[in-house]
Formats: structure tokens, C-alpha cells, sequence
């Protein structure tokens, strides 16, 4: 007569992978029985082995799954189930890939500091590039400036009032931010009223389009009843190249993607169509990334590795419909009293590259203007 089975039991369990791309994987249990009948799944589907990839081993009662050169697709929840005469048993562990930076961002903020100082725009008469900030209240417009402000004058700058989550927008009058730390830096930045929650209201988008053609003289009171008129005081008839904006910057918060639809997307995608028959770059920053990442919030230099801030870029992308690689996503300072060199750099790494899309586009206007002449 046979000796009766035992059921089958793990005396060890499998435990969570965290890989780096490229590594092998080594999932491995033991079980209290032998003579066991083995099935490994993946996301709850039997696991369909791939020559040079996956390699399952049985040594007695010891279970071993290897991956080999692990890529995202490998990421997964994987499952032993045992099973005998006597029963069945089943474990299970998640397995990570992390990503390869998909990004590179140069972590020394005084280099670029020196080459934004050191700026030369290509028309002798625009002495400054124009940002004009635009998004929903409590984005990080203001915040975005304040952190810009900061890294230029070296210490904490919260002149430009930020407004709460909420709240309606605290910023009523146009007003340009210049850049300058004992020496002079070539770009400025406007801020401009949120659009508020509540019915879509706050700044209007012909507000937005006038001041992106120049039309909008500082200290202009915003309203949300009736856009800037012609006949005002504060309405600029023959902006120059100067007065305009020279790319527009849109601010989203990576952690409510979800106010980005309906009225707001309507009001977005007619401003976006403004600036793109002017010709105009039009960036994204990606705001409060260390709130919508846990990996980033736990290290800020690596939100290019991380997976769930590059879906956050790609839902942007699609919403909105700018270029992947003109979404930028960056931290403002918030809970901060000092100055942090990794949120200087992410910024500064943006700053770098939007600075040379705005005088691209001043060049073009000046050859324009040159050749009408």
C-alpha cells in the first residue's frame, strides 16, 4: 500500500520583486510536501513560458520561477498554486520593474543658472521673453513664479499671493515678474486669473488671447463679467514684439487631472488655437508632482523613473493635446522655509528649455516684421 499525501503547505512564501530593468527576476517558495503537481500564473492567466525568458524549476520541495532581462511587460502579480490528491494550495507576490530614466536632468542648479544669466535673445529690441501662465485656480501658477523668484534671488520669495485649492483665484490684476538677482535676467513672467471651478468661471478667454497678442497693459483689473475693451485705458492698441507673450505656459496639477475636462478643455483648446495661428510654443507644467507620486515625493530626482508620473504626462498629452516633450513636470515650493536645490533643478531644467523656444519665436516675429518692411 502507497503512503497517503499530505495537503500541501508553504513553509516559505514568495516574496515582492522591486528590479531594475534589465535584471533577473527570482521568484522561489518551499512547500511541506513532495510529488506536487506546479502552475505559475500571471495576472490571474496561466503563465505561457518563453524560451531564454522564463525558466521553472522544481528541486524536491523547493519552487523556482526565473525571469530573465526584465522589461515593464514582466511587471505583474505571479502565482504558485500547488495542488495533490490530498489539495491544493496557492501564494502569490508582485513583481516591479522600475523604469530606466526616460529623462535626464542635469542636478547642479548654478550651471544653468549661469546660462540663463548669460542669455542672448536674437532681436536687440526685446529686452525680456514673456511667459504668460495660464490654468484652473489652485493649479500653482503663482506658486510657479514664486518658486522661479526663489531660485533667482536665493532665498524664499512668496510675493506673488498663491491661492488655495478651493478658493476663488487671488490673482486680479495683470502683472509682469522680472527675474533679477544683482544682475539681470532676460525673461519675465506674467500671471494671469485662474479659471475658477464654479462654472468655469474666472478669466475670460479673450482676456487670455489680448494678453497674449500684447494687448494688456500692467495693472489691468481682471473680471469674469466682460472681457477688456478696446476703449479702456489698459488696452495696448500697437503692442510691439516686446509687449506680447512669446510662448504660453499652461499650468496643470498632476494630481487633479480630472478638472482638466468639459468647460475647462472648451476654454483651453480655444486659447491653444490662438497661439497656434500666431505661432506660438505652448508648454505644459505638470505642477505638485510630488503629491500625485508617491516615488517622487519619497526622492524628487526620480520623476523621470518613475511610471505613474509618465502616464500622468501621457493622460496630459491626450487631454490637452501638446507634444509629450513639451510637458514639463515640476515641484513648487509649498511646505518648504528654505531653499531646495532638486526642485531648482527641475524648474531650472524646464526654464532651459522653454527660454529657447520663446526666442525662437521672437526671431521668427522680428524676420517677419523685417521682411513686411
Amino acid at each position: 500500500m502507497g503512503l497517503s499525501q499530505i495537503k500541501p503547505e508553504f513553509v516559505t512564501v514568495l516574496a515582492e520583486k522591486q528590479v531594475k530593468s534589465g535584471q533577473t527576476v527570482r521568484l522561489e517558495c518551499e512547500a511541506n510536501t513532495e510529488a506536487l503537481i506546479t502552475m505559475w500564473e500571471k495576472n490571474n492567466q496561466r503563465l505561457e513560458c518563453v524560451e531564454g525568458k522564463h525558466k521553472i524549476t522544481q528541486d524536491v520541495k523547493r519552487c523556482t520561477l526565473e525571469i530573465a532581462n526584465a522589461q515593464e511587460g514582466d511587471e505583474g502579480n505571479y502565482k504558485l498554486n500547488l495542488r495533490n490528491k490530498a489539495g491544493s494550495a496557492s501564494c502569490s507576490a508582485m513583481v516591479t520593474v522600475e523604469l530606466n530614466e526616460w529623462r535626464t536632468v542635469e542636478w547642479k542648479q548654478m550651471p544653468m543658472i549661469e546660462n540663463l544669466r548669460t542669455f542672448k535673445i536674437g532681436d536687440d529690441k526685446v529686452s525680456e521673453l514673456r511667459f504668460l501662465l495660464y490654468g484652473p485656480v489652485g493649479a500653482g501658477k503663482s506658486s510657479v513664479i514664486n518658486t522661479i523668484k526663489s531660485i533667482f534671488e536665493r532665498r524664499q520669495f512668496i510675493n506673488c499671493l498663491a491661492a488655495a485649492e478651493s478658493s476663488k483665484s487671488h490673482t486680479i490684476y495683470y502683472e509682469k515678474y522680472s527675474m533679477a538677482q544683482g544682475k539681470f535676467f532676460p525673461f519675465a513672467f506674467n500671471d494671469i486669473m485662474g479659471v475658477e471651478k464654479e462654472k468655469c468661471e474666472g478669466v475670460l478667454t479673450d482676456d487670455i488671447i489680448s494678453a497674449l497678442k500684447g494687448h494688456v497693459k500692467e495693472d489691468y483689473q481682471f473680471f469674469s463679467t466682460h472681457p477688456l475693451s478696446k476703449d479702456s485705458t489698459y488696452y495696448l492698441t500697437n503692442p510691439s514684439l516686446s509687449d506680447m507673450t512669446h510662448c504660453l505656459v499652461n499650468v496643470i496639477p498632476a494630481d487633479k487631472l480630472a478638472l482638466i475636462k468639459g468647460d475647462f478643455i472648451g476654454k483651453m483648446k480655444v486659447v491653444r488655437q490662438a497661439a497656434s495661428r500666431m505661432g506660438m510654443p505652448q508648454v505644459v507644467f505638470l505642477t505638485r508632482v510630488d503629491r500625485a507620486c508617491p516615488m517622487t515625493k519619497a526622492n524628487l530626482r526620480d520623476v523621470y523613473k518613475s511610471k505613474k508620473m509618465r502616464n500622468k504626462i501621457h493622460e496630459c498629452s491626450n487631454i490637452l493635446g501638446v507634444p509629450i516633450n513639451c510637458i514639463f513636470p515640476v515641484a513648487n515650493y509649498h511646505d518648504e522655509t528654505g531653499i531646495n536645490e532638486d526642485i531648482n533643478c527641475l524648474m531650472l531644467d524646464a526654464l532651459t528649455k522653454i527660454v529657447d523656444w520663446a526666442n525662437d519665436y521672437v526671431v521668427k516675429c522680428s524676420n517677419k516684421q523685417v521682411h513686411v518692411e
